[in-house]
């Protein structure tokens, strides 16, 4: 069916003369008075045909009873348009096609929205009828851009000599953060495989079977709540490497990356990525995943307002908290009720009050000035490096309070006063991330990575007595305050490994039972290793400039991890249940 056929977009002014077998659907239908014009779309875009009564086998009838989205096929010669009818605004603008045979190939109801660039509708709308949703231009031009990026992505690991293996996807559960999604068998009653939320496992033991370069574009499911960047089933750019260290893999990822932008947007970033410890941008930004676009630190002034009469700076820095802040250029005309609402902003991340200073024309203006002698306050302009016109905002809690809530504060400050440039692409590295952390809720060590994480050589020697001040071989891509992927040197021995489990609260029993595959193949020779994994997703929504990753997916899941077109999850017949030998214990 599809010999001699051409695209749409295809068709050019050079074509004049030529006869032509296009097929697609119908954009638009126009009646100018015994001559129709049908606006034909296919994936490439868009031409323009033409429809005469003179037409053979009765074709202009048939032609008259076209429909918006009706799929057809048409022959016809290509001709310029008349002189003043071109359209600038189509790259086929400058020809049309003079059909000479149509055929209806298929026909179509009125779509729910209009199939075009731009348009109007609720996305439960778009979501329920995500294949016609999928039919608009913008919505293809994305899927085009993700395949692009896949296939740069292959070709370039593939030049550098890894190889594409796949992972299994039915799996053993060994849930440690996010909760897994279970699948049971029918074949082994009682026992359940798991999705992998990723192939780290695997990727780990090919790299014991000496493999040295493997990558996957691979599938990975999480049951945990949703928001505009998550999705229950995501896919993301897993990689691994023997024999190596964080300095091998992260110039290789920075030429895979500015490969990637280069050849989609055009744009040259520029190597190497600066580096920021996780200290360093949790002191300077609140965040370990900073925005560079604009300043507007965060600044310590501990030491400036130590021993001033303003006991809730005091009081927070006997306990051993921080006090912190950071200046806004220009914005000493701030209105009150703005302050009060940033007051309010800065509490939805644990801050109990937001204090201030406004560097007025008229002089400065506060509530706590009077806890300050005018030395105290000259030292702690000073260190802010205010100016007049500027506001200075502070705040004083324990440490991770005070980074959440002014690196928070920052970043809503920085969209309010536009000082973001839109074509700004900033790419940075965050490195020597703690090892560990703390569960105050659960009464344990937690892997802040993940539990396969290896510790920085000068740091194996106080796992035991001061873990939380173990450094970890991680490192996190960071792109305009994203996190584009992040990967981390591995533990390749088996008695490191099970030291970190014993850490986190698995005990030799469990950490046998969840893993003891893996600490059984560390004894055969494991080579040092280590790896990384991008979000396809989240990386294809910053190139396509999307702000909901759901436009990004072809077939995407709402915020409750359903799918409005297919209505999954749904109930399943009583039948299925006893082969797999499940009861459902739910009150109706």
């Amino acid at each position: 069916m599809l010999a001699g056929r051409i695209s749409a977009a295809s068709v050019r002014k050079e074509n004049a003369g030529e006869n032509v077998r296009l097929l697609g659907w119908v954009q638009t239908r126009r009646d100018h008075g015994g001559v129709i014009f049908v606006d034909l779309r296919d994936r490439s875009g868009i031409v323009q045909a033409v429809f005469y009564p003179d037409m053979k086998e009765n074709g202009f009838a048939l032609a008259e009873r076209l429909r918006t989205e009706y799929v057809i096929e048409i022959n016809g010669k290509v001709r310029l348009r008349p002189e003043g009818s071109e359209n600038p605004n189509m790259i086929t603008g400058d020809i049309e096609v003079v059909v000479e045979n149509l055929r209806i190939l298929n026909k179509a109801k009125t779509p729910p929205f209009y199939i075009q660039d731009n348009v109007v509708v609720e996305e439960s709308v778009r979501l329920k009828h995500r294949y016609l949703d999928l039919r608009r231009p913008e919505m293809q031009k994305i899927i085009m851009i993700r395949h692009k990026v896949m296939q740069i992505m292959r070709n370039f690991l593939d030049r550098e000599g890894f190889l594409e293996i796949e992972t299994p996807v039915l799996m053993k559960s060994s849930p440690e953060g996010a909760r897994d999604y279970l699948v049971p068998s029918r074949v082994n009653q009682g026992c359940f495989y798991a999705l992998p939320q990723s192939p780290q496992i695997f990727k780990q033991l090919l790299m014991v079977a000496g493999m040295e370069k493997y990558f996957q574009i691979a599938r990975c499911f999480r049951d945990e709540d949703l928001r505009a960047d998550r999705q229950p089933e995501f896919t993301q750019l897993d990689i691994e490497m023997s024999f190596i260290e964080m300095n091998d893999i992260l110039p290789l990822m920075e030429d895979l990356i500015t490969r990637i932008f280069e050849d989609i947007k055009g744009i040259k970033i520029p190597k190497p990525f600066p580096r920021l410890t996780y200290y360093e941008a949790m002191e300077r930004f609140g965040s370990d995943k900073p925005d560079t676009r604009y300043g507007m630190e965060l600044i310590d002034v501990a030491d400036a307002v130590r021993e001033t009469g303003f006991k809730v700076f005091t009081d927070v820095i006997a306990k051993g908290g921080r006090v912190k802040g950071l200046c806004a250029k220009g914005c000493s005309g701030m209105p009150r009720r703005e302050i009060d609402a940033l007051t309010k902003f800065v509490s939805i991340y644990g801050a109990k009050g937001l204090a201030y200073i406004v560097m007025a024309e008229d002089g400065m203006k506060s509530p706590i000035l009077k806890f300050f002698t005018e030395e105290e306050v000259k030292s702690l302009i000073s260190v802010m490096g205010a100016e007049t016109g500027d506001i200075i905002f502070f705040v004083a809690d324990k440490e991770s309070v005070v980074h959440s809530s002014l690196g928070n504060l920052r970043l809503e400050l920085a969209k309010r006063l536009e000082l973001i440039s839109p074509d700004a692409i900033n790419c940075l590295w965050v490195t020597e991330f703690p090892l560990l952390e703390y569960d105050e809720e659960a009464k344990r060590y937690t892997a802040m990575h993940h539990m396969f994480t290896s510790p920085m050589d000068g740091d194996v020697a106080v796992l035991e007595s001061q873990p939380l001040k173990a450094r970890a071989k991680a490192y996190d891509m960071v792109l305009n305050g994203m996190e584009l992927g992040g990967g981390s040197i591995r533990i390749h021995r088996r008695e490191v490994q099970e030291q970190i489990f014993t850490l986190i609260g698995l005990s030799p029993e469990e950490a046998k039972d969840k893993f003891g595959y893996l600490l059984e193949a560390f004894e055969y020779g494991t080579p040092p290793h280590g790896g990384l994994a991008f979000g396809l997703d989240r990386l294809t929504m910053i190139l396509a400039g999307r702000e909901n990753i759901r436009d990004v997916i072809a077939f995407p899941k709402t915020q409750s991890a359903s799918c409005l077109m297919t209505q999954a999850p749904s109930p399943v017949m009583n039948e299925q249940l006893k082969e797999l030998h499940i009861k459902v214990d739910i009150k109706k």
